[in-house]
């Protein structure tokens, strides 16, 4: 049987060009009708770890991709592995999902970071908060995959306040973690999600120990 990525090798490169242009008009029409405006601070390096943030409703998904694809940066999301069944699966991929089994949250981080070995291009969205609802802290999985990959992190963003959203600061993960907490809390401060109420201010466990804990 022919795999999904051998048969895309079969389209040809007029068909995946169009695809990219539709891709593109589809996003930006979608977000003109919703009223959003994509802004964009700094550019997206090719190799990053990206926060998505606020998390608090199904609808930042779509919508941080459709920003991503407005400004042309090919972001990867993770899912759960039963996401990624024969029927799923293969649109999951094409969409940048990677399957994940989180049973091992070390070890997880690890084989995210050797993921950046293998690609010269990996805009890699890792969730801080980990659920839609308010948390007292983000879970440190970012920080440490970005550390450990050697490679920036972007804090990419929806503001229902003022209908904006996309990518901020870049931010390299020095090891100084309430620093660059401090830098990241900065620029999220004045950010509402979707759903207001269920975003607080984020904060490691990490920035009151020694060594990292959790994903």
């Amino acid at each position: 049987m022919v795999s999904y990525r051998e048969a895309s090798r079969c389209i040809p490169d007029g068909a995946h060009h169009y695809g990219e242009f539709m891709r593109h008009a589809l996003a930006r029409c979608w977000l003109f009708l919703m009223r959003w405006t994509v802004v964009q601070q700094e550019p997206v390096p090719a190799r990053c770890v990206v926060i998505a943030a606020p998390h608090t409703s199904n609808w930042d998904f779509p919508v941080t991709m459709a920003m991503a694809e407005v400004k042309g940066v090919p972001i990867r999301w993770l899912g759960k592995a039963q996401m990624f069944n024969k029927v799923l699966g293969p649109l999951f991929r094409s969409m940048g999902g990677i399957s994940v089994e989180r049973s091992s949250p070390q070890g997880l981080v690890g084989d995210l970071a050797d993921e950046f070995a293998r690609h010269e291009e990996l805009a890699l969205v890792v969730p801080a908060e980990g659920t839609r609802d308010a948390v007292d802290h983000w879970k440190s999985g970012f920080y440490r995959i970005a550390q450990q990959a050697g490679v920036p992190i972007v804090c990419a963003f929806v503001d229902k306040t003022t209908r904006s959203g996309g990518f901020g600061p870049v931010i390299t993960a020095s090891g100084d973690v309430r620093a660059d907490m401090d830098l990241i809390r900065a620029f999220y401060a004045d950010k509402t999600g979707l759903k207001p109420g269920r975003f607080n201010v984020p904060h490691l466990r990490d920035e009151d120990t020694s060594g990292f804990v959790g994903c």
